[in-house]
């Protein structure tokens, strides 16, 4: 009679410690991945804040606004001169893809100067870390002056950046949420994408 082998309990012991441990190494890669790319964010204000500034140093003007940028690169479209990122009373919103808004001027103003990275023809938002697309308006919520938008932001990463910057309400305050088509909501509770606007 032939005697059947098996594994004994010390090697299933010793199989299921080698899984948790590519289990555990996996899931602090992937959080140290988004930590990753929240920093990225974070960078993306900074610089993002740092090129207005320069912007308005230089010329005097605000990006998107500038109503005499035409007269500084001759294939580039004027804002309407108001301070806002908008045309009269008519915000644009900072993820719109009109030719010409104020708030897809913005980034032309700021590539023809060079102050930001690409063509300087070109009108796209950039997009950020997760995918979606990073602007600039003005006036969205309660925020009543510019904010910088993020699109496609995940329901984690929402929250983190609203702790780090505010008070955890997207209602509310300088760090403030809705969900991804822009329709308002009371919390991060939804395992969903958010918007998040983060004023200047």
């Amino acid at each position: 009679m032939n005697k059947q082998a098996g594994f004994t309990l010390v090697e299933i012991a010793i199989v299921m410690v080698i899984i948790g441990l590519l289990l555990g190494g996996v899931l602090k890669g992937q959080e140290i991945i988004t930590n990753a790319k929240v920093k990225r964010l974070e960078t993306d204000i900074t610089g993002i804040t740092a090129a207005i500034y320069s912007y308005e140093d230089r010329y005097r003007a605000l990006p998107g606004d500038d109503k005499k940028a035409k007269t500084k690169w001759s294939l580039v479209a004027n804002g309407d001169g108001n301070r806002k990122i908008a045309k009269g009373a008519t915000a644009h919103a900072f993820d719109s893809s009109t030719t010409d808004d104020e708030s897809r001027l913005f980034w032309l103003h700021l590539r023809n100067a060079g102050l930001v990275a690409g063509t300087t023809g070109d009108q796209e938002q950039p997009s950020n870390a997760f995918n979606g697309l990073t602007g600039v308006s003005t006036t969205i919520g309660t925020i009543p002056r510019h904010f910088i938008g993020f699109t496609d932001i995940p329901q984690s990463v929402a929250i983190i950046i609203e702790s780090r910057g505010d008070d955890g309400k997207p209602k509310l305050g300088s760090v403030q949420g809705a969900d991804n088509s822009g329709g308002a909501v009371t919390d991060y509770a939804t395992d969903q994408l958010y918007q998040l606007y983060i004023s200047l």
